[in-house]
Formats: structure tokens, C-alpha cells, sequence
């Protein structure tokens, strides 16, 4: 099923109706198969000819419109054509409709309008505005509208077709790319069954479908967990997971993070302190271990621990006992140790800045958790979750468009699910009253990265790239000039196609009438 609104926001299609606009200033609208106008809101969208605006924005004229389109696919089907010029004749000018179709099935049309097809109809600019008067279009807006109304030449006729056919070549082009990313998906969903949480985690893709099933081997365990991973993965879901479902879930969870404090501060954290041990010590305070007694202890960003701090964790990884601040005597706690690092403790092993001994008696059951760039089947899931939990007004669900999704699809994800989550957030806020979530409301970052990452091969930077595009453009210029701007001859020589060499003529604004300038 085809979504038209998502076809309007694509950039190269945006491009594409840029150049229509500018070179002739002439509009294209959308239809289905019936020729019914989509993707066309009569009180936003704006068009260049203002004589067009008003009568395309009466539903009588586009019902019109609409069986104009419907009788010219039926001659196309006849003819075999690839396009057809029509007079709209409650209009007076003419449309250029170009079909879609995707597996040989006709979807829809590309209209172009707002034109005279050649330069011989200076005597129908009168009988246009007789018709858009009787229409009750506003006479400024015919007056405006008729004022760069264009008449084309055979030259430049040509050109603009093959602009305009572009543009539901396009269409084509990324309805297959969508449709092939969310099969994909569907395919994963099946195969991976209905297993999509474990506990407060979301995912369906191979690495959170072998995380979970890692989870429900060590349920039982009692052994140390070292749970490596980027920032914003989610291990702390991971170690409330593993306490949750283990035989202590019924004692403490106790979490510190060992970057939060300098040594002096984390040692009475982690262990206590006696009375008197230091200034301010005015009572006895129990450690965090011991307040874990029997539970489970989670020690976040433990690669941020000092030497000498690593030395007292070891002591309580191998013996069970720990020393308060200012204690003489040595006290006990049962506790099960999970740790976690976004650093890669081994590559500091072997630069020393890390204990081997305590690394290995971290790393009993190592856990990695994937980042999300390895995991996007699962956004869906995690932007529908994180949907839910951030709109909490009571309104109509927030919906993402397609293209939104695309572009959070194709996102790195540096901060991985809590950037995710931030960025949901974000867009419901924004989003205020609208239920649609469109593309122009993501971050800049998103969409600056995105933008760069459009599959356009390998991308090249500084004074190469440069003297590239220039010689580039002066092939391109001197190319035209000897086969008398024959862009299919040329094209054929470069090795392109002439779509993708008019593409960059518009790029390098080398058409002949802006040259002649």
C-alpha cells in the first residue's frame, strides 16, 4: 500500500520538484490508480502558481482532475505510452501525467501542471482566464498565475518530461527500499517468534534473542557477572534481569557507581565507617555490601576504580569479609557481585591499569550487551515502547510516519537505547497536538546523519574531493558543448544514464538557457 504523504518529504523527490519549479514553475501533485488526488491538503499545501492553488484547492476541480487522470491511464494502457500531455479543459492549460508502477502494477500518477505544452499558444492565455474566472478563482490570483505561465519549446518539452518521469521513478525506486526493510523485519519477527521482552528489555534480533537466552541459563547461578557494553545499552536492566530471576530476588538489589566518588568517599560507601574513623564520622554507618547482605550488589563503571581500590573488591570477591573505614575488625556479607564497564577491561589488563586477578574473578559469566546499531530490527519495538511511556496525556497515540522511521532506522545511534528514549521524548513533546510524527521534527544531528549516509558510495573529503567535482563538471560542460547538448549521446559516452546526467547538470548548473545567461 502505497503512503503518498511519506513521497512528499523524500528529499530527492523534494529536489526534483525544486528544479520543476524554478526552471518553469510548475507543480506536481500525487493520484492513486483511480486518479484520485493524494498527499494534497487543502489547507497547507502551498503551490507555486497561484492560479493553480486556487483551483486545485475546490473539490470540484480536482474531481475533474481526477477523471482526467482516470481516462488518460486508461488510453496509456491502450497505447503503451510512458506519458501523456492532456489540456485540462476546465483549467485551459495543460497536465503532464506520468504512471507509477511497481511490479507491473499501475499505482498511481505523477501530475505535473500549470503549463502550456508549446510556444505557439499565446492565444490561449485569454481563454485560460475566461475559465479560472468562471470557476471563481480570485482574478490577482489568475493575473499572477498567468504571468509566469510557460509555454514550452520542443528542446526544452523534452527536458522537462524526462524531470517529471523522474520523479515517479523515484517514487518507485523508494516504495521497494521501504517495502524491502519492513519484510525483512517481518521475516526476523517470524522467525524469531513471539519473544520480544525479558523483563523490562525489548528486542526481537539475533544478538537480544541469544542475550536472553544466556540470561535464562545463568537464572540460578551464584557466579560474578561482568556485563560489558556501550553507554546507554541497558545494563543495569540486565543486572535487575539476573537479580529478579535469580533465588535472591526476594533480598536487596543495592547499585553504586564507582565513578560517582573519589576513593576516600567510595571506600565509606562500599564498606562503612566507625565512629571517629574521620572528621565527621560522629556514628557508625554500614557499607553498602553489607547493607546487600544476602542480595545482590551491582557495581556500575567498575573500570573507573582506582588500584588500590580494585586490591579491596578483590579481597571481597575472594574471601567474603571487607574492612569498615577505621574498623579493626574484618566483617562478612553474602552478596553476588555483578559488575559493569563501557571500557574494555582486558586491553587494560594488558596495559596494567587494571588487576588481572580481579578481572578474571569479575569475568566468571561474561555478558555483552549489542549496541543498537546491531540490533535496529528492534526500534520499532523500542520507539512503540518509549511512545507509550512518554505520551501520558490521555490523547490519540502518537504515530511515526515512514519517513521519520527511516531516518531513525538509518541512525548511528552513538548513545544507543537512552538516546533512543531522549529522542521519543523529544518528539512527542513537539509533536504537541499533532498525532503524526514527521521526519522535520527529528534532531538536526539525525538528520544531518542521515543525509550523509544516503547510499552514495564511498563519500570524499577536502581539496580531493574538490578537484573530483571539477573535473567532473568540466567534462560534463565541455561534453554538452560538443554533442550540441544531445544529453542521451553524451550520457551514453560518460558511461551514465541520461536521468543521472541530467541530475548532475542541475548540480553543476549547466543547463544551456543559465549558461547562455
Amino acid at each position: 500500500m502505497i503512503n503518498w504523504d511519506e513521497f512528499e518529504h523524500i528529499h530527492v523527490i523534494r529536489k526534483l520538484k525544486e528544479i520543476l519549479s524554478s526552471w518553469w514553475r510548475i507543480d506536481v501533485i500525487f493520484t492513486d490508480d483511480r486518479g484520485a488526488v493524494k498527499a494534497f491538503d487543502t489547507e497547507k499545501s502551498r503551490m507555486l502558481n497561484p492560479a493553480v492553488e486556487g483551483l486545485v484547492k475546490k473539490d470540484t476541480a480536482r474531481d475533474n482532475l481526477s477523471e482526467l487522470v482516470a481516462k488518460t491511464l486508461d488510453d496509456l494502457r491502450q497505447t503503451g505510452n510512458r506519458f501523456a500531455i492532456r489540456s485540462w479543459d476546465m483549467a485551459g492549460f495543460d497536465v503532464a501525467i506520468f504512471p507509477i508502477i511497481i511490479e507491473n502494477d499501475l499505482v498511481g500518477t505523477v501530475v505535473a501542471l500549470g503549463f502550456l505544452k508549446d510556444d505557439s499558444n499565446q492565444g490561449r492565455l485569454s481563454e485560460v482566464r475566461e475559465r479560472l474566472a468562471a470557476f471563481g478563482v480570485a482574478g490577482d490570483q489568475i493575473e499572477k498565475g498567468l504571468a509566469g505561465i510557460h509555454m514550452f519549446n520542443d528542446a526544452e518539452r523534452e527536458h522537462f518530461t524526462d524531470l517529471s518521469e523522474l520523479v515517479a521513478q523515484e517514487v518507485v525506486t523508494l516504495h521497494m527500499e521501504i517495502s524491502s526493510r519492513e519484510d525483512r523485519i517481518h521475516e526476523l519477527n517470524k522467525e524469531l517468534g513471539s519473544r520480544y521482552k525479558y523483563d523490562n528489555m525489548i528486542g526481537k534480533s539475533k544478538p537480544m534473542q541469544s542475550l536472553y537466552s544466556l540470561l535464562d541459563k545463568i537464572k540460578t547461578a551464584e557466579s560474578t557477572c561482568l556485563i560489558q557494553g556501550e553507554n546507554g545499552t541497558g545494563k543495569e536492566l540486565i543486572a535487575k534481569a539476573i537479580h529478579y530471576n535469580s533465588p535472591r530476588k526476594d533480598k536487596h538489589f543495592v547499585i553504586q557507581n564507582c565513578s560517582a566518588f573519589n576513593d576516600n568517599l567510595l571506600e565509606s560507601e562500599l564498606f562503612g565507617h566507625v565512629k571517629g574513623a574521620f572528621t565527621g564520622a560522629i556514628k557508625d554507618k554500614k557499607g553498602l555490601f553489607e547493607a546487600a547482605d544476602k542480595g545482590t550488589f551491582f557495581l556500575d563503571e567498575i573500570g573507573d576504580t582506582s588500584p588500590t581500590m580494585q586490591v579491596k573488591l578483590l579481597r571481597v570477591l575472594q574471601e567474603g569479609t571487607f574492612m569498615p573505614v577505621g574498623g579493626t575488625e574484618p566483617r562478612r556479607a553474602d552478596v553476588r557481585i555483578l559488575a559493569a564497564t563501557n571500557r574494555d577491561l582486558k586491553d587494560m589488563v594488558e596495559k596494567g591499569t587494571f588487576r588481572e586477578d580481579l578481572y578474571y574473578r569479575l569475568n566468571v559469566i561474561a555478558i555483552r550487551v549489542p549496541p543498537l546499531r546491531e540490533r535496529k530490527e528492534d526500534i520499532p519495538l523500542l520507539i512503540e515502547y518509549f511512545l507509550d511511556k512518554s505520551d501520558s496525556s490521555g490523547k490519540a497515540k502518537k504515530m511515526i510516519t515512514k519517513r521519520a522511521l527511516e531516518k531513525l532506522y538509518d541512525y548511528a545511534w552513538p548513545g544507543n537505547i537512552r538516546e533512543l528514549q531522549n529522542e521519543i521524548e523529544r518528539l512527542v513533546v513537539l509533536a504537541g497536538d499533532e498525532q503524526k510524527v514527521t521526519a522535520d521534527m527529528l534532531s538536526s544531528r539525525i538528520l544531518d546523519a542521515t543525509e550523509k549516509g544516503k547510499v552514495q558510495g564511498a563519500r570524499l573529503h577536502g581539496k580531493l574531493k574538490d578537484a573530483l567535482e571539477e573535473l567532473e563538471r568540466e567534462m560534463i560542460k565541455e561534453g554538452l558543448r560538443r554533442c550540441g547538448w544531445n544529453k542521451s549521446k553524451l550520457a551514453k559516452e560518460l558511461g551514465i544514464s541520461r536521468a543521472g546526467l541530467i541530475m548532475k547538470v542541475e548540480k553543476y548548473g549547466l543547463d544551456k538557457r543559465k549558461m547562455a545567461r
